[in-house]
Protein backbone atom coordinates (compact mmCIF):
# COMPACT_ATOMS: atom_id res chain seq x y z
CA UNK A 1 0.00 0.00 0.00
CA UNK A 2 1.29 3.59 -0.43
CA UNK A 3 1.48 5.89 2.18
CA UNK A 4 1.89 9.55 1.07
CA UNK A 5 3.62 12.00 4.13
CA UNK A 6 1.43 15.02 3.48
CA UNK A 7 1.18 18.36 4.27
CA UNK A 8 -2.29 20.12 3.62
CA UNK A 9 -1.18 23.33 3.94
CA UNK A 10 1.52 22.91 1.25
CA UNK A 11 0.88 23.26 -2.50
CA UNK A 12 2.96 20.66 -4.15
CA UNK A 13 1.81 18.30 -1.35
CA UNK A 14 -2.02 18.78 -2.11
CA UNK A 15 -0.83 18.44 -6.05
CA UNK A 16 0.93 14.98 -5.02
CA UNK A 17 -2.41 13.81 -3.10
CA UNK A 18 -4.24 14.85 -6.10
CA UNK A 19 -2.07 12.28 -7.72
CA UNK A 20 -2.89 9.55 -5.48
CA UNK A 21 -6.21 10.27 -6.19
CA UNK A 22 -6.45 9.91 -9.55
CA UNK A 23 -4.33 6.86 -9.68
CA UNK A 24 -6.93 4.42 -8.61
CA UNK A 25 -4.28 3.16 -6.04
CA UNK A 26 -5.17 2.29 -2.90
CA UNK A 27 -3.07 4.53 -0.07
CA UNK A 28 -2.76 6.12 3.46
CA UNK A 29 -2.24 9.52 4.19
CA UNK A 30 -0.20 10.47 7.23
CA UNK A 31 -0.26 14.50 8.21
CA UNK A 32 3.16 14.32 9.74
CA UNK A 33 2.71 17.55 11.40
CA UNK A 34 -0.08 16.36 13.48
CA UNK A 35 1.17 13.30 13.34
CA UNK A 36 4.91 13.21 13.63
CA UNK A 37 7.42 10.28 12.53
CA UNK A 38 9.57 9.01 15.03
CA UNK A 39 13.21 8.52 15.01
CA UNK A 40 12.82 4.75 13.51
CA UNK A 41 9.81 5.72 11.15
CA UNK A 42 12.35 8.65 9.59
CA UNK A 43 15.19 6.28 9.60
CA UNK A 44 13.16 4.38 7.48
CA UNK A 45 12.57 6.78 5.15
CA UNK A 46 15.37 8.45 4.47
CA UNK A 47 16.34 4.66 3.63
CA UNK A 48 14.41 3.90 1.23
CA UNK A 49 14.43 7.28 -0.14
CA UNK A 50 17.83 6.15 -0.52
CA UNK A 51 19.94 9.58 0.47
CA UNK A 52 21.65 11.29 3.17
CA UNK A 53 19.53 13.12 5.74
CA UNK A 54 20.65 16.81 4.82
CA UNK A 55 18.33 15.95 1.68
CA UNK A 56 15.29 15.92 3.67
CA UNK A 57 15.86 18.93 4.82
CA UNK A 58 13.86 22.28 3.78
CA UNK A 59 16.51 24.41 4.36
CA UNK A 60 14.56 27.67 3.28
CA UNK A 61 12.16 27.40 6.93
CA UNK A 62 13.30 30.07 9.66
CA UNK A 63 14.16 27.35 12.05
CA UNK A 64 16.53 26.17 10.10
CA UNK A 65 18.27 29.24 9.61
CA UNK A 66 18.21 30.28 12.95
CA UNK A 67 18.85 27.24 14.65
CA UNK A 68 20.84 24.55 12.69
CA UNK A 69 21.96 26.10 9.32
CA UNK A 70 25.67 27.17 11.46
CA UNK A 71 25.78 23.90 12.97
CA UNK A 72 27.94 20.37 11.72
CA UNK A 73 25.47 17.93 12.12
CA UNK A 74 25.80 13.94 11.65
CA UNK A 75 22.98 11.88 10.49
CA UNK A 76 21.89 10.62 13.51
CA UNK A 77 21.67 14.44 14.77
CA UNK A 78 19.72 15.22 11.74
CA UNK A 79 17.30 12.66 12.53
CA UNK A 80 16.52 13.77 15.23
CA UNK A 81 16.19 17.83 14.28
CA UNK A 82 13.98 17.10 12.11
CA UNK A 83 11.74 14.61 14.46
CA UNK A 84 11.56 16.73 16.96
CA UNK A 85 10.62 20.12 13.76
CA UNK A 86 8.69 17.77 11.36
CA UNK A 87 8.17 21.36 9.36
CA UNK A 88 12.04 20.69 8.04
CA UNK A 89 10.88 17.31 6.43
CA UNK A 90 10.79 17.97 2.67
CA UNK A 91 7.45 17.25 1.19
CA UNK A 92 5.47 15.11 0.08
CA UNK A 93 7.27 11.97 -0.10
CA UNK A 94 5.48 9.01 -0.96
CA UNK A 95 6.44 5.20 -0.10
CA UNK A 96 5.31 1.92 -0.76
CA UNK A 97 6.65 -1.13 0.86
CA UNK A 98 10.38 -0.66 -0.75
CA UNK A 99 10.98 2.29 -2.07
CA UNK A 100 10.09 6.47 -1.82
CA UNK A 101 10.33 9.23 -3.57
CA UNK A 102 9.83 13.05 -2.67
CA UNK A 103 7.70 14.75 -4.40
CA UNK A 104 9.18 17.19 -5.71
CA UNK A 105 7.85 18.07 -8.52
CA UNK A 106 4.95 16.25 -7.91
CA UNK A 107 4.92 14.43 -11.27
CA UNK A 108 7.73 12.60 -9.11
CA UNK A 109 5.05 10.84 -7.76
CA UNK A 110 4.07 8.53 -10.50
CA UNK A 111 7.63 6.76 -10.80
CA UNK A 112 6.39 5.30 -7.22
CA UNK A 113 2.71 4.79 -8.46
Amino acid sequence: MLKIYHNPRCKKSREGLEILKNSGKDFEVREYLKEPLSEEELKAVVKKLDITPILLVRKNEKIWKKDYREKDLSDSELIRVMVKNPKLIERPIVENENDAIIGRPPAEIEKII
